[in-house]
Formats: C-alpha cells, structure tokens, sequence
C-alpha cells in the first residue's frame, strides 16, 4: 500500500465546546449557553479531521485511551487512515468554554497523553512516498513522552524521508527559559514550525509582534520556514529571506477552535501538491476560515 504523502502525529483527544459566554462568571453560579458540541479534537486530530473533510490522502498514528470516549473517540476517524496505539487508562477531555467573539479558553485532563509512549510511536512510523512528502507533529508541549522525545522523533522521521513541521502548542508551564530553549532546538532540528501570534510573542519574549517575528528569523535562519498564524490577520511566512503575507477572509465566527490546525492541514496539503509558498499560505487562511465559520464544521464546498 502506497504510504500519503501526509503524516500526522500528536495529541488526540475528545472536546466538549460550550458557548458562548460573556465574561467569566462568579464561582459558584449557573451559566445557560445557546450551544453545546462533544467533537473529536486535539491538535493532531483536528488536522486529521480537515484533512478527511477536504479528501486529502494522509496517515495518523495516535494513542487513545481504552474507555468508552476513547471507543467513541476512535470510530470518528477515517479507520483507514489512522493507526490507533491503545492505552489502559482514561481518555484525555478537553472542555473549551467559547467566548463572545470566538476566543476561547481550555482545560484539559492528563488522560492517555500521560502515557503516549515515544518508542511505541517510532516503531509505527513508514517511510516517507516522495521526496514532497511532510509529517507533522502537533500538541507536542501536551505529551510527555514526546515532549521528551522530539528531536529523537525529528531525527526518525527525517531518516525515513519526511520533510517535518512542528507545531507544539502552547506550554502548560508558560514560556519557561526552559521550554524556550526546547523550542528552538525543535526549530532547528524540523523543516516548518507553525506557530500562532502568540505563541511567537511568549517565544520571543517581545509584547510586539513584528518585533517578535523579527526576533524569530533572526533565530531560525534561512534554511528554515517559519509560518506564523495571526487569526483574522492571516498568516505570514518567513524563508530564505523571504517574506509571504496571506490576507484571511472576512467571516462571520462560530469558534475558533482547530483554527490554527485546519491551517496547518491545508497548508500541508499544498505544500505536498507542489503548490508554492505563497499558494499554500492562501490556501490555508482560505480553509481556515470556512471551518471556523459553519457550523456543523465544512472544510470545502458551499
């Protein structure tokens, strides 16, 4: 069977949605809120999820927990295309509480990502069909094993011919001198990085954007693609000097979440189609804002 030319890898995980609310309200009171969703999630999963909805050929390899959400979890995924490592614990949730606008705010319980397991990942990972061919590696900060594990995992994947992108999340613990430091060794050892404004603000340490980014380049050098996501203010990239601007489309939001990741699909996608970088930025604002503007979610079509 012939391997497509999209892996992906990370963290998957059942998400509860609820919105939207107006403020945060007092402990210990009761909030009615027009809209609920319990959907499949998580970085990887989202990606996978757009890259189903947009019939694009791709693998993912991601761990679930043996209960019933990780049952229910699992069977909303092409089978097909997605290789399941099970572990014997609880399925990690994710509640995201929408805010008016569609900013949103997580919180996430340990679950299977505890236990995701570096060697049993590895292990599973095929060699890359083509010399355009991309892997990504999504949520990375939310998966100890990984987290621990990336460069080793970058090393792997890069052996087998993956050209590789990396998009770790945010941190937990915030932008530690420690996670900062992880992070750029992330960078310089991946293809991509695919971060989102604030993401690139903590990372720098600058409270400006253009400056934060101006910071990054500097850091990351030429040989590397820097793509930085700025929600309703498209998404830049920066490589081998050069610099691509996308405008995203105006919409009218439903939420938010899985913006940054049904970029990433997108963009991925037309990267491995041979589509140039500026294509490839356009393409990715373009299906972004589709997604996060119906409801139930369409990722292409009318």
């Amino acid at each position: 069977m012939t391997v497509p030319a999209l892996l992906v890898l990370g963290n998957v995980n059942v998400d509860l949605v609820l919105g939207e609310v107006d403020g945060w309200p007092a402990v210990g009171t009761e909030v009615m809120v027009d809209r609920s969703e319990m959907r499949p999630g998580g970085s990887a999963g989202n990606t996978a999820l757009a890259l189903s909805g947009m019939k694009v050929p791709h693998r993912m390899i991601a761990s679930v927990g043996d209960d019933p959400n990780g049952a229910w979890l699992s069977g909303r995924f092409d089978q097909a295309s997605t290789e399941w490592i099970v572990e014997p614990c609880e399925t990690t949730l994710t509640v995201g509480i929408v805010h008016k606008g569609g900013d949103r705010v997580f919180f996430t319980t340990p679950g299977h990502l505890l236990r995701a397991s570096l060697e049993n990942l590895i292990e599973r990972l095929p060699e890359a069909s083509g010399e355009n061919a991309f892997a990504l590696i999504s949520g990375g900060f939310l998966i100890p094993g990984i987290e621990a594990g990336t460069i080793e995992l970058l090393s792997a994947l890069a052996a087998r011919g993956w050209r590789t992108a990396i998009d770790p999340g945010w941190p937990p613990a915030g932008w530690t001198e420690g996670n900062k430091q992880r992070m750029f060794e992330w960078i310089s050892a991946a293809d991509i990085s695919l971060i989102n404004a604030e993401e690139a603000k903590g990372l720098s340490g600058q409270d400006d954007l253009g400056a934060a980014v101006g910071q990054l380049v500097e850091c990351v050098g030429p040989s590397h693609t820097l793509v930085v996501k700025d929600g309703s203010q498209g998404a830049h990239a920066h490589a081998a000097g050069a610099h691509v601007h996308a405008v995203s489309p105006t919409v009218e939001v439903i939420d938010t979440v899985g913006a940054g990741d049904t970029f990433n699909a997108a963009f991925l996608a037309a990267l491995a189609k041979g589509r140039t970088l500026a294509e490839a930025l356009a393409h990715g604002t373009d299906i972004a804002a589709r997604a996060i503007s119906t409801f139930p979610r369409r990722y292409c079509g009318s």
